[in-house]
């Protein structure tokens, strides 16, 4: 499966909040590491996020190949991110993608962004959690 349809399906599952369409487009040991949830198996990130979102609508704006690596790519987007308590926690991102060279399943994903805005809302819904 080409990279650029392989993220653009991420995104699509991603904003469907959709455990299934997302995990299978990464291999079984895949790591996340994220702002937030930290260095986690891409398995449990997705289920912690998932049960942390209300809703989510992602305008992706641009897809990056690295031409010396195809292996490795990037996406541009905007995360318009609620959380399960409704608080707006949105965000501008770049997801840095690395593919497993038989596969083409992710094995890395690295998500980059500025946790100034959601930091506190993404908090005080993880203490609501542990209530």
């Amino acid at each position: 499966m080409k990279k650029e349809k392989i993220i653009n399906e991420y995104f699509h599952g991603l904003e469907a909040a959709s455990y299934e369409k997302v995990i299978r487009l990464f291999a079984k040991d895949a790591i996340v590491y994220s702002p937030l949830y930290g260095k986690i198996e891409a398995q449990k990130f997705y289920k912690d996020l998932f049960a942390d979102t209300n809703d989510s609508k992602i305008t992706l704006k641009n897809v990056f190949i690295n031409p010396q690596n195809p292996n490795v790519a990037a996406a541009h987007f905007f995360y318009d991110w609620t959380l399960k308590d409704g608080s707006k926690a949105p965000f501008e991102c770049v997801d840095v993608f690395t593919f497993d060279d038989k596969s083409d399943l992710i094995k890395t994903l690295t998500i980059i962004y500025d946790t100034a805005k959601t930091r506190k809302a993404f908090d005080q819904t993880q203490n609501l959690k542990t209530k």
